[in-house]
């Protein structure tokens, strides 16, 4: 009886990933035609500037340049840390980053779900414009609009507190409601377009689950609880740990304008600090140095809750 022997498997010899690379480029080099502005812009003012983020490692002055200018190391990072705004800077950047979370993330979402289960297809379109609207008004008007209905002379919030027994109060100029005016006008401004993307995420919910569930005797909040959130769920994961990517990142324009005097100790944040320290004093190291510490924070957070959010979830950025 011959002995049989088993066949060698065959070689495959298969060419490396980029020549693949290369060649699905060339196959769909019109794509990358089209994405050609977009990654020129990006790279010209988002990436090209990093080359500056060196001046907060050195004694930076226009006569010598970056390069030029004398190497300190840590220097301004120490000086921040030991002025006494550090730690009131990073205590109100986060208080209001927080608050702004804890009050803004969830609404987008709540009306998302409203929106979505709205029978009548123009009432849901006329509430969905009258939602999206106060996102294209201008910070600048936005505030107006507060100082406005907050006045002590003339706003319409202190003759309400008056009318019902109240003291005209100067609000913008009370530390104590800073921040909650600060937070719920963005909550106003934000929440229309922030539930787009949740929107989007729950048109693709197979209706066929709906009618199944209608049938075996599922209520409009079990379906929701049941179908619709569990479907979304994976965007607002992406979406909290984004947020949590900016949590440094407190907005400069709206903050600058509602700060005064009286309010300064909770109103002023890193981003208006820096500002104050690079563009008006011209102490341009020691504002690249905050800014800089500034993004290693939201870098550290992104990655944190990217990990997290990864283990528990099964969904992330990467």
């Amino acid at each position: 009886m011959k002995s049989q022997t088993a066949a060698a498997p065959a070689v495959v010899n298969r060419p490396p990933r980029w020549k693949n690379t290369l060649r699905m480029m060339k196959r769909n080099w019109v794509l990358y035609l089209l994405l050609l502005p977009a990654i020129i812009y990006i790279g010209t003012f988002n990436y090209a500037p990093m080359y500056g983020i060196q001046i907060a490692f050195r004694n930076f002055n226009f006569a010598d340049g970056i390069t030029g200018s004398k190497w300190v190391g840590l220097k301004w990072f120490k000086y921040f840390f030991n002025s006494s705004k550090c730690w009131m800077l990073i205590r109100n950047t986060l208080a209001i980053s927080f608050y702004s979370m804890i009050a803004g993330f969830p609404i987008p979402i709540l009306l998302a779900l409203m929106l979505h289960n709205i029978p009548s297809q123009k009432f849901k379109r006329t509430a969905q414009t009258i939602t999206y609207l106060p996102h294209f008004i201008s910070l600048v008007v936005v505030v107006g609009m507060i100082s406005c209905f907050t006045s002590i002379n003339s706003g319409w919030v202190n003759t309400l507190i008056e009318a019902l027994g109240g003291e005209r109060v100067y609000l913008m100029g009370r530390p104590e409601y800073y921040r909650h005016l600060y937070v719920w006008s963005g909550v106003w401004q934000g929440a229309g377009w922030g539930s787009i993307i949740y929107m989007a995420a729950l048109t693709g919910v197979p209706p066929e689950l709906h009618e199944a569930a209608t049938i075996d005797g599922a209520s409009k909040l079990q379906r929701i609880r049941h179908i619709d959130i569990p479907a979304i769920l994976p965007t607002i994961t992406i979406m909290l740990i984004m947020r949590c990517g900016d949590i440094m990142s407190v907005g400069f324009d709206k903050s600058y304008l509602m700060m005064n005097d009286l309010n300064k100790d909770v109103s002023e944040v890193i981003a208006t600090y820096t500002y104050q320290m690079g563009l008006l004093s011209g102490k341009y190291s020691y504002s690249t140095a905050i800014s800089l510490f500034n993004n290693v924070i939201n870098f550290v957070f992104l990655t944190v809750v990217n990990k997290f959010a990864k283990v528990v979830s099964g969904s992330s950025l990467w």
